[in-house]
């Protein structure tokens, strides 16, 4: 399970954001350790439909962290060779990471830990945590909202464990189809007219090439038959 931790967050329209971010990737725990605010209205005007989050919030302080199997730190700060502690991985590592990590066992509890919104992570913080993650950014503009930054990790995580369910319900074209395709618009371009057959045969390598690069899926590729069947 993965719950989300602000660390001494000082504004509660960022505690809003960090709710309704977290309910669009199915994240539902948050934790506040120390917080410098409360929630409040603002909060809830921010969190939209994620109002639940905000009610269930624990807040806490920095003996939380060892209830977590895997402490997760993010920050903007990259350190040298030298600096270990500040080595990042990007968030689609880390959603790769904890995909192998979440199959190894379902009650592994994972903390991605955000840093206040004025100074981040402290290094005594970031020390404690298994794993960096930074977010390619501008380098003369690194640091992004905190809830910003969630919605881009929370997305990577999301994706790696969701995109072949999300998929699913639209199959690819065959290889069957695609010739078809292919034998249907050979047929229709015998009806037309070229200047030479040169120019024919470079219209049909350019449309091959087309329906190939454009990964359509079974129902887009029945349409495009039919309606080659109606030139033809």
């Amino acid at each position: 399970m993965i719950s989300i931790v602000l660390i001494e967050p000082e504004n509660p329209a960022n505690i809003g954001s960090v709710a309704r971010v977290m309910a669009n990737f199915g994240v539902k725990q948050l934790v506040l350790i120390n917080p410098k605010c409360r929630i409040n209205q603002e909060s809830r005007r921010l969190a939209k439909n994620a109002q639940s989050i905000l009610d269930k919030a624990k807040i806490n302080g920095f003996s939380i962290l060892a209830k977590y199997d895997y402490l997760i730190g993010t920050t903007s700060k990259l350190g040298t060779d030298y600096n270990i502690t500040r080595s990042p991985i990007t968030p689609a590592q880390l959603a790769m990471k904890l995909k192998e990590i979440i199959s190894k066992g379902s009650k592994i509890n994972i903390a991605i830990i955000l840093g206040r919104e004025s100074q981040g992570l402290k290094n005594k913080e970031v020390r404690l945590c298994d794993f960096i993650v930074s977010i390619p950014t501008n380098k003369k503009y690194k640091a992004l909202n905190i809830s910003h930054a969630l919605g881009i990790i929370l997305y990577e995580i999301y994706k790696e464990q969701h995109t072949k369910e999300l998929l699913k319900p639209y199959t690819p074209m065959s290889r069957k189809e695609k010739e078809q395709i292919l034998k249907l618009l050979r047929s229709a371009m015998k009806k037309m007219s070229f200047a030479t057959e040169r120019k024919k045969e470079t219209q049909l390598k350019v449309w091959k090439r087309m329906i190939t690069k454009s990964f359509m899926t079974r129902r887009e590729a029945y349409a495009l038959m039919g309606f080659l069947k109606k030139i033809k």
